[in-house]
């Protein structure tokens, strides 16, 4: 407990030379669209200020996808070409939509700095999204082009759009080559629209979340942050410089983990994304980490209990210095899985907790206190204040549950043209109301569940997150999802839907009795479904709750 005190102390002390009086992070409040706001004082005001600045990274690698390489600065000529082209060609000014639907790949983070240049607001739709989806975000957002990989653009003429479609593998490469050697610029101001990406719409149809300038140049902020925050902890000299660290990207780009939190602050920091080809296979994975020499990775649990299937002795994995689980809960056993038979999740393993809304992770658990607590998402980061509160809207005590609020520079402008949902979601002193559940103690937030997935049972409140958390510590359990169904006494009974190898091997018995000697009566499902089949997930990672039944 001494060392513990002693650590947090001393990362207390680090933060404060960093954020303090002349730091090179000094935080300041500012108003912020009417309220007052911990914004860092020095910082550039737009996102066309970081693309300029990385000019003078040169030949670093940048984007990195197989053959196909960008370094600093090929990218950014490229994207003063394409913006050239789009504004050219198209009449793409500030303020216009720029669509993108594809996969991840280069090409995607290029159209993305084309638009910066022009005030454009990029749209990150979910490439994943069936053609009647499709045209609801064409729809929602009306953009003036739309640049798609060779799959999505069969999707788009499937709808019978009429906007432009440019491709990524003709249409892009043949702009580029004719517009190189220009880069047209805009004015820009902090709270001007930077980008759109949509919820992951697991309830409902998804809303476009609108970051501006000042959200983004504030994630990348943050990540600086971290590094100068780390090199000090190991008593090292931080002054900015790049380093050679090379980021796995495994996580849609039209997802703020992908995107906020990966490919922007990379290019403020000077490190390489590295993209792998196709669909997530663990074994391709586990071979990039070896041949680019990965540093970096933030995997979605799913992919993460998916490595546990192979055997991890068969590949240099001596690279991978940070490990992250992102996007989705984890659950402690596979925490203690993944430190059992990882090598980095022994030293480097952590979790946070965020959503689209909040732009980044709001909370982050360092190895240290993810091992004491495998249950906490962590502490806030810089910048970022948290209140639990009740359904009138109070500050509950400590430890006690409530919806978890968050304020910060990081949280979104609001949702497009949508100001019912955004007056829901952002009150009048900027608090976003996450819609999920939780609780503070000393400092360090634990999550209960979503509003949406809670469960009314006799009047008891049910998270599933806990009953799930519970099954996954079940040795033949790959994964589990806890749902309520309608009950004629009780309202709402639990059930799970658990997957195993083989569904012959276990019985609803043993499950029912392994959750009962964890947890409460109430808490333990009434009614199971045991399959072989995975859940279904979205783009993220996260399970599509809606889409469950037992199938009866």
């Amino acid at each position: 407990m001494t060392n513990a005190v002693d650590l947090q102390a001393l990362a207390a002390q680090i933060a404060g030379k960093l954020t303090g009086p002349g730091g090179p992070f000094e935080i300041t409040v500012e108003s912020v669209l009417g309220a007052p706001i911990p914004v860092f004082r020095e910082r550039r005001r737009n996102l066309l200020e970081i693309l300029d600045a990385s000019k003078e990274l040169g030949d670093r690698d940048y984007l990195v996808a197989g053959e196909n390489r960008y370094t600093f600065a090929r990218h950014h000529e490229a994207a003063g070409a394409l913006a050239a082209a789009l504004a050219q060609r198209y009449g793409i000014g500030k303020g216009d939509r720029v669509g993108i639907l594809a996969a991840n790949g280069p090409e995607w983070v290029l159209t993305f700095w084309a638009a910066q240049r022009l005030g454009a607001i990029p749209v990150g739709y979910n490439a994943w999204w069936a053609p009647r989806e499709i045209s609801y975000g064409l729809e929602h957002t009306q953009p003036v082009v739309v640049v798609a990989d060779a799959k999505r653009a069969e999707a788009l003429a499937e709808t019978g759009t009429r906007i432009p479609v440019l491709t990524m593998d003709h249409d892009l490469p043949t702009l580029v080559a004719e517009y190189t050697g220009e880069y047209p610029e805009t004015a820009l101001s902090e709270e001007d629209p930077a980008c759109i990406l949509y919820t992951s719409g697991t309830t409902g149809r998804p809303k476009g979340v609108v970051h501006s300038h000042r959200n983004m140049v504030a994630v990348s902020d943050y990540h600086r942050f971290t590094d100068a925050f780390a090199a000090g902890f190991r008593g090292l000299p931080w002054d900015g410089s790049p380093t050679d660290r090379r980021f796995l990207i495994s996580s849609p780009l039209f997802h703020i983990a992908s995107l906020h939190n990966l490919v922007i602050p990379r290019i403020v920091t000077g490190d390489a994304v590295i993209f792998p080809s196709g669909g997530f296979e663990a074994d391709k994975i586990l071979r990039l980490i070896e041949s680019e020499r990965i540093t970096n990775w933030g995997a979605v649990p799913t992919m993460a209990s998916r490595l546990l299937d192979e055997d991890l002795s068969r590949y240099d994995l001596s690279s991978l210095a940070a490990f992250s689980l992102n996007a989705a809960p984890s659950s402690p056993a596979l925490q203690q899985r993944l430190r059992e038979r990882l090598p980095v999740a022994q030293v480097a393993l952590t979790t946070s907790y965020g959503c689209t809304e909040s732009g980044t992770a709001a909370t982050v658990a360092t190895p240290m206190e993810l091992l004491a607590n495998p249950e906490t998402v962590g502490r806030a980061i810089v910048g970022v204040s948290i209140e639990v509160r009740d359904p009138e809207g109070k500050v509950v005590p400590d430890g006690t549950e409530g919806e978890i609020c968050v304020r910060s520079p990081y949280v979104m402008l609001g949702y497009w043209n949508d100001e019912a949902a955004t007056k829901a979601a952002i009150d009048e002193n900027r608090w976003l109301r996450t819609g999920d559940f939780g609780f503070l103690r000393e400092g360090r937030l634990q999550m209960a569940g979503r509003r949406s997935d809670l469960i009314l049972r006799g009047g008891e409140n049910v998270y599933p997150t806990e009953i799930e958390n519970a099954l996954d510590e079940h040795p033949a359990v790959q994964e589990s999802a806890v749902i309520g169904v309608p009950h004629e006494d009780l309202g709402q009974e639990v059930a799970a839907i658990v997957v195993v190898t083989d569904p012959e091997s276990l019985t609803a018995d043993e499950l029912r009795d392994h959750v009962a000697q964890r947890l409460a009566y109430f808490k333990v499902p009434a009614r199971w479904l045991i399959t072989s089949d995975a859940l279904p997930r979205n783009a993220t990672g996260k399970v599509l709750r809606r889409e469950l039944s037992l199938g009866e």
